[in-house]
Formats: structure tokens, sequence, C-alpha cells
């Protein structure tokens, strides 16, 4: 069967000679209970954690991020590790607008560590620091050779905060997808809770399949809406070589780096990232494949 949103898809690609695209990065599980994943056939079994539980959901969706980077003012960081974003999305029929839903089972977004070049030598240097404490502690990290650093994105609040503007994918305009993420820096040295961004200070990604316009220095830059393909019947369909950028946004301090030692640590990893970093100083590049899928037709296949 095919979907009656499926078919508004195909009609707006008509009409404007231009393919679907969306890509979602992005964070946070959801509020609501975790179900079980869907026990799904064929094709149909990438949506298995869609929450079908939701009587007035829409679709379904199944995005990774497979390439690109984020800079932060002087760091950049290549995304090597595919994240993926999954959920679904309610669609109001009389006005278009979508809200994003998350996975049934609170897996929203892959917490996928990408390594940070340079390590934690890129981000503290031990004869930097006087605080005797601190300094030993950075030294002894170095010594047993635990000094990789990770960058693992986060929701930095519930799924339904997430953005999603069709038309504005479609006709590469205005921002199609929205983002409140933290950024983790995984460490041993740093703990477990050092958070570039939080949830009460997010780090607000607006990215576009168009072209940016964002303050200086930053120079404007363009997405790609990618090419759009779907199953024989119709029923699913995958937009791939897909690019959303943005890079508009600004990025707050490091906060909670390596524990009670915070308060020394916290200055240095901010010095040497350049942060707090106002809009036109950082940048984000996502290349995207997209599976989206009637919520109708996902149930047909359980």
């Amino acid at each position: 069967m095919v979907d009656r949103h499926l078919v508004r898809l195909a009609n707006i690609r008509r009409r404007t000679h231009l393919v679907v695209a969306v890509a979602l990065m992005a964070p946070l599980v959801s509020l609501a209970l975790a179900s079980p994943a869907l026990a799904l056939k064929g094709e149909f079994t990438v949506f298995s954690d869609c929450p079908l539980s939701n009587p007035e959901l829409s679709g379904c969706l199944v995005a990774k991020t497979e390439s690109g980077e984020v800079t932060l003012n002087k760091q950049t960081v290549p995304l090597k590790n595919t994240i993926t974003l999954q959920g679904g999305f309610i669609e109001n029929r009389e006005t278009g607008a979508q809200t994003f839903v998350g996975a049934s089972d609170g897996n929203t977004l892959s917490k996928t560590p990408q390594p940070v070049p340079g390590g934690l030598a890129g981000l503290v240097k031990c004869n930097e620091i006087t605080e005797p404490v601190a300094k030993l502690a950075c030294e002894l990290v170095f010594q047993n050779g635990l000094t990789g650093v990770n960058a693992v994105t986060e929701l930095a609040a519930p799924a339904s905060s997430i953005g999603l503007n069709e038309e504005n994918l479609l006709t590469a305009t205005g921002t199609a997808l929205s983002l409140p993420v933290k950024v983790r820096l995984e460490n041993p040295f740093l703990g477990s809770s050092c958070y570039i961004g939080s949830n009460s200070n997010p780090i607000i990604l607006n990215l576009t399949t168009g072209t940016t316009s964002p303050p200086k220095p930053n120079e404007p830059i363009t997405g790609k809406i990618g090419t759009f393909t779907s199953t024989e019947e119709g029923s699913i369909l995958t937009i791939s070589e897909n690019t959303l950028v943005g890079n508009s946004f600004a990025a707050p301090g490091a906060t909670g780096c390596a524990g009670l030692l915070a308060p020394v640590i916290d200055p240095l990893i901010n010095a040497k990232i350049g942060l707090p970093a106002a809009a036109g100083h950082n940048t984000a590049i996502l290349n995207n494949t997209l599976k989206q899928a009637g919520a109708t037709a996902v149930r047909e296949h359980e």
C-alpha cells in the first residue's frame, strides 16, 4: 500500500523538479517509556524502533550520518563513525508541520564516539597545569597511554524538540533540520561529565540543504538535497548523498571536565578550542542517508 505521505512527497518532487532529502543527527532519548523493538519483515526491519504504539504517528524515519565534520572554532572533528537517528513523526494534515517522535526503545540517537584529532595532548598540556593534584593526574594518564579523546553528540532536549521542515528540505531554503545538542568529551582523565553545551545551554544546529548566511568571519556554504529512490511499490523512500550544513550557530564553553579538577581543567580546554565561540566561528557539515516509510505501511509488515 502506498502511504499518503509518500504520495505527497512524490508530488512535491515533480512540482519542484527537486529530490527529497533529510538528515537527522544528532541526540537524548525520548521521554516516553521504552518499548521492545518491533519484529518487522524484509526491508522494513530497518524501522524496528519506530514508535508505532503512538496512534497519531504518520511515518517512520531512520537517518544515518555517515561522514562530514564539525568545527568548533579552533577544533575540527571528522565524523568517521556512523551516527544513527531513528524514530518517527506526526504530520499536521492541515499545515504539513511535523513533530518528531523518539524511538520506541529510547535509543533515538546512537551515542557514537568520534575520535578527536590530537587526543588529550591537543586539549590539555600537563606542563601548563600549575595545580599539583591536577598536574599529577594528567601525567598519570599520559604515562598509561590513555590519551585518546572521543566526542559524543547527545540530544540536549526531548526528541520532540527536533525540528523538521519538509518544504525547506525540498526547496533547499531555510532550516530543514534543527537539533539541540551537547557534546561529551570522553577520556578517563576528563571523567564522565565533561560537556560542551548542556540541557540548559545547548548548541542549536540549524541545518539546511541550501546556502547558509552566516555572520563573519564564516562564509556561506551550500548543502545538497541528494538522490531520491523508492521501492517498486513506493512504500519506502531512500534519500542518499544528502548534505546538511550549518555555520551560524554558537558554541558554549566546556564544563565539568576532570570532575573536582574542573576549575583548573575547563579553562585550559576552552583556551585550546577557543570556547565559548560566537556564531560565525563554528561549522557543521553532515553527509547522510535517510530511509522513510509511512506508519501504515510499516504496521502492515509486523
